[in-house]
């Protein structure tokens, strides 16, 4: 159950908007707004380039980043498979 609520104001043109949008995907304003603004906070978040660490962290990060790849049994074979575009046909 949710718990916690969200207050807006909208112009009346706003809200017939959203209400339309919700009705064509046979949603309630409220299902609606909430998946719209959900979608849109993800966005953002896994768009952020900037993030901070502490010495420790970065050094964990850098020397994640600095070893070699593990064995990847998938991409080897993804790599092994030769694109259709090269076989050379034309």
């Amino acid at each position: 159950m949710r718990d916690a609520a969200i207050n807006l104001r909208a112009l009346p043109e706003q809200r017939d908007l959203i209400d339309h949008a919700a009705s064509l995907l046979g949603k309630n304003r409220s299902d609606f707004m909430l998946e719209a603004a959900c979608d849109r906070a993800q966005s953002v978040v896994l768009d952020q380039v900037f993030f901070s660490l502490d010495a420790d962290k970065f050094k964990q990060f850098t020397a994640m980043l600095d070893a070699p790849p593990g064995a990847n049994p998938g991409l080897e074979r993804l790599m092994a498979v030769k694109a259709p575009w090269s076989t050379g046909a034309a």
